[in-house]
């Protein structure tokens, strides 16, 4: 049987094949359809979104202990989150066989870096596979669960962006029911005092001996005879953009299975060809591999540091001119960047905290970040998942310090992101005693990935009703005592909300609670949020007088017409937030009855 499969599509449909019993993951791009996949194979695979990425590889190793397959998926920053249990997983090793997918995204399509996670794997000592389309997607998956157990350790599968996302036709098969490794207490191996992970220390070394061999003789690995003048060493999707710019004039060494590399193969391949190009995204690894085995080649210093290597960076780098393409002004090409969708109920908080003097606003990961960009400009920082409310304690610990001190911190983050590891920053904030003012952006779903469920909407990822978090409840266990709740729709709501916050001396939170316009409502959103999307707003042309004000929120649903300097709405994107109406000084703008969502 064959498919037409995504690079995701056909990592979870590997997975199913190899009898993977439990999956978890936390979403990100370019990983987020993995575990959606994954999730649909009902009978046969426990689905979870963790809170967060390290949460979900504990769980995932959990299940490994149990004598399970299990995978672990995430994008590349999230194996940041799930550093900490990775690298002594690789001491004590597995039971049934275990699996991570790092997506890493060259090129920062929606990321905060392009880090290079092939870096993890040397790191932490575990083998790695790099898939080059979706057939390998498959293929190297089920192949990663058998070295997982014959090797008894961890395998990372590295994937990147296009890897992730192009389709491919994909040979797929049946599935193998494993069936579960029992279970045997074994005190010496999982339990990672240093009596016993100094002996697992040793083990480790002689498993990546042992695994060195493999590299050499590894199917995935592979070497491909053609002229030989020229030779080209590549790994994932690099190997097929090098193939689009060389075709068969040169010969190649495609790595497949790249932790640890091939010493013997790469020997063998460089003493047969004139000139080697090495052609990797971000990093030198294979690079430094290469020149250490005493050969002269051409990688970082001919290829871009950073980014992509499509094929056109490829032939511009080798060739000094990519394909020739269609030319076009390029000044008429108009800039369109990101912005809040229409009805968004983060739009009503970011505008008016945006004329907000005196506050220096600590920002997070999410949809919420282009609170940064105009017309709001309104976030000074966002470096990492659930960092907003940690960065913003510290800026106010040292502003209260400071004589006749005016600024107030606003640490602004959003309720998926607050369950993934904004808990143990408020706590920093209860624990030690700042008085920053946190906003707690509840949307009622994790929105920028897609809308995927989280520990406050109620559901799992499998669609089974679930306890749904009370996030004020949460956040007062964590010892905030001020406490306010607010529709961000309601523009007075929110200053009132801003301006009690800032006249208290202590920690407080303010949650803004109203769900995403692109969610799928449930029968609880639509009891517990009255009017919720029931109305449209509409200009009066008669009244409006083109003061623009109505713009200044930065809603696409509004234009402005220069010749009849009249604003209106587009019906068919407004959802009736309201936001616009209350900024209008003439109340040109009214409601309408509109069809439920």
């Amino acid at each position: 049987m064959k498919k037409l499969l995504t690079g995701n599509e056909a990592i979870a449909r590997g997975a199913y094949e190899a009898g993977v019993k439990y999956a978890s993951a936390y979403p990100g791009t370019p990983s987020t359809e993995i575990l959606e996949n994954l999730a649909l194979y009902k009978d046969e695979i426990l689905a979870e979104w963790g809170p967060n990425e390290k949460v979900a590889l504990e769980a995932v190793f959990g299940a490994s202990m149990a004598g399970a397959r299990s995978i672990a998926s995430m994008k590349h920053v999230g194996v940041n989150v799930a550093a900490d249990p990775l690298f002594t997983i690789s001491y004590t090793g597995i039971n049934g066989g275990m699996v991570l997918i790092s997506a890493d995204e060259p090129g920062q399509h929606s990321s905060q870096n392009e880090q290079d996670n092939r870096n993890y794997a040397k790191a932490a000592k575990i083998p790695m596979l790099e898939p080059a389309d979706s057939q390998e997607a498959k293929d190297m998956v089920k192949a990663a669960f058998d070295l997982s157990e014959a090797y008894d350790t961890p395998v990372m599968v590295r994937m990147t962006t296009r890897v992730c996302h192009s389709k491919g036709i994909v040979k797929c098969g049946e599935r193998t029911e494993v069936g579960f490794k029992e279970y045997t207490r074994n005190m010496p191996k999982y339990v990672t005092v240093p009596a016993y992970a100094r002996k697992n220390r040793v083990k480790v070394e002689e498993r990546m001996k042992k695994l060195l061999d493999f590299s050499n003789q590894s199917e995935w690995n592979r070497l491909e005879w053609n002229d030989t003048k020229v030779g080209v060493i590549a790994s994932g999707g690099c190997y097929t953009y090098a193939k689009e710019v060389f075709g068969d004039s040169v010969s190649y060494l495609k790595l497949g299975f790249t932790n640890p590399l091939p010493e013997e193969k790469i020997k063998e391949f460089g003493s047969k060809v004139e000139k080697i190009y090495v052609i990797e995204e971000n990093d030198p690894y294979i690079e430094e591999k290469v020149k250490m085995l005493g050969f002269n080649c051409l990688g970082k210093d001919l290829f871009p540091a950073y980014g992509e290597m499509l094929p056109e960076v490829i032939r511009k780098a080798v060739f000094g001119q990519a394909n020739p393409t269609i030319e076009f002004d390029q000044s008429k090409i108009i800039s369109r960047p990101p912005s809040f969708c229409a009805g968004c109920p983060h739009r009503g908080f970011f505008y008016e905290i945006s004329k907000r003097k005196n506050v220096m606003i600590s920002g997070d990961i999410g949809c919420y970040s282009l609170g940064c960009s105009e017309p709001y400009n309104a976030m000074d920082q966002n470096i990492c998942m659930g960092s907003s409310i940690s960065v913003g304690h510290g800026a106010q610990q040292m502003f209260s310090m400071k004589e006749n001190n005016k600024m107030r911190v606003v640490s602004v983050i959003g309720d998926s992101t607050f369950f993934h590891t904004g808990i143990n920053s408020l706590l920093g904030v209860t624990y030690n005693g700042s008085n920053s003012i946190n906003v707690i952006l509840d949307n009622r779903i994790t929105g920028m990935t897609g809308h995927q469920q989280n520990p406050g909407s109620g559901y799992t990822l499998q669609g089974k009703e679930t306890v749904e978090i009370d996030i004020e409840a949460l956040v007062k266990v964590c010892g905030v005592k001020n406490v306010r709740v607010i529709n961000p729709n309601d523009l007075k709501a929110v200053n009132d909300a801003l301006d009690w916050a800032m006249s208290l001396d202590e920690s407080s939170v303010i949650i803004t609670r109203w769900p995403c316009v692109l969610k799928k409502l449930t029968k609880q959103d639509k009891l517990e949020f009255e009017n919720v999307f029931k109305t449209k707003c509409v200009v009066n042309p008669d009244k409006c007088v083109g003061c623009r004000s109505c713009i200044k929120p930065g809603c696409p649903a509004i234009s402005f017409d220069k010749n009849k300097k009249r604003a209106s709405i587009d019906p068919n994107s407004c959802v009736g937030c309201e936001v616009c109406l209350q900024v209008c000084p003439v109340k040109a703008i009214g409601k309408v009855e509109a069809s439920l969502k």
